[in-house]
């Protein structure tokens, strides 16, 4: 469908700057780069009636790794580089906290837990064994003597079943990610930032010095600089590049009678993950049970995936209880072969920030800020 007068005069013109993706990065970044430079055009497009990747579809974790999580890096990545992702995930939160604020994030510091089970027991051994040696090297960056804390004394507390040992994180808590968004959409349209939902992207030609973007119906829209923000769906724009699609399934329950548990809690190396969002149980998780099958950017189900996380439901989280789903869904991630985001020029005139590696609510704003400098650079 071609656009008509109206709309290619008054909605779209020629952009400064066009960004595709209004998730946590697309949004970040326009609001960081029209906050600096006031007089910038920006428009954003967006494929879906809300952000169509994880943003809005996420579980609000407002973490930045358990101790299996940074052993497991460790095993690809140096300490140090590890040590320097975690600080970026810290300093992501903080900043995201002042940014737009606790009440409006509905933030509350409840502590992120991992949970092991009797089959957990050598993995539970090695996470104990390293909680002084993550406390000291943290204790830098969050500026807590105690970050991780043996928890073993609230399982009973908590109700769960089957769960032998608990370690606690105390800098981790929970947000509202559909208030973070809001926020967020909210403060990009005071700046006069225009975003366009229902678009989707074909392809982009650099033109250097100008950018065509090919949008559904072969019709153009031109802009001075173009920053790709869509995170899992990248490889659908940029060739050869280290992201792939990551489909996270979640579901919610209805409110339940009897929860005695708050916080943010970890299973299985964070395969697994849950939270309470006040009566109601979020969980999410199962995408090693299909790897393979979940390297999609389709927003399906997986039924084998379903009905494991009802189990853990009904046998770990909550059990005796009688538990409804009030709702399904899944998320897009962008992951690859390292978990350092990929912030770079991909052209004369394209840039891309993508590669967010399941921690968007946490580094989001910093790799969006990243993008940003890039291209003002370059103005």
């Amino acid at each position: 469908m071609a656009f008509s007068y109206w709309e290619q005069d008054t909605f779209i013109g020629r952009p400064d700057v066009c960004i595709i993706g209004s998730g946590i990065v697309g949004l970040n970044a326009a609001i960081n780069l029209k906050s600096r430079s006031p007089f910038l055009k920006i428009l954003i497009l967006e494929r879906g009636y809300l952000p169509a990747g994880a943003s809005t579809r996420n579980a609000g974790f407002a973490c930045f790794g358990s101790i299996s999580e940074l052993l497991m890096d460790m095993q690809t990545e140096s300490e140090s580089d590890v040590m320097s992702l975690v600080e970026k995930r810290w300093r992501g939160l903080q900043n995201m906290r002042q940014v737009l604020g606790d009440e409006v994030l509905n933030y509350e510091a409840l502590g992120g837990y991992e949970l092991f089970t009797s089959g957990d027991a050598i993995r539970y051994e090695m996470c104990s064994a390293k909680i002084e040696h993550f406390n000291h090297l943290l204790s830098s960056i969050t500026k807590q003597t105690h970050t991780y804390l043996n928890a073993d004394k609230n399982i009973v507390r908590f109700g769960f079943s089957g769960v032998d040992h608990m370690i606690v994180n105390t800098g981790e808590g929970q947000i509202d990610t559909g208030k973070m968004m809001e926020a967020l959409i909210e403060k990009a349209s005071v700046l006069g930032i225009k975003i366009l939902n229902g678009i989707k992207v074909e392809k982009y030609i650099d033109e250097n010095p100008k950018v065509r973007v090919i949008v559904t119906g072969n019709e153009n829209i031109y802009c001075d600089k173009l920053l790709i923000c869509t995170n899992g769906f990248a490889p659908e724009l940029i060739d050869e590049i280290d992201v792939e699609p990551a489909r996270a399934q979640v579901l919610v329950t209805e409110p339940l009678e009897n929860i005695l548990f708050r916080g943010t809690f970890h299973y299985d190396e964070g395969y697994y993950y849950f939270r309470n969002i006040g009566t109601r149980v979020l969980l999410g998780g199962g995408r090693n049970l299909a790897f393979e099958q979940e390297k999609t950017s389709t927003d399906d189900l997986n039924d084998m995936i379903q009905r494991r996380l009802e189990d853990l439901l009904g046998t770990m989280i909550v059990p005796g209880q009688n538990v409804r789903i009030a709702r399904r869904w899944s998320g897009i991630m962008g992951l690859g072969s390292s978990k350092k985001s990929i912030v770079k020029k991909i052209s004369p005139s394209a840039y891309c920030a993508v590669r967010l590696g399941g921690m968007g609510v946490a580094i989001g704003n910093l790799v969006a800020a990243e993008a940003a400098d890039l291209i003002l650079d370059d103005l």
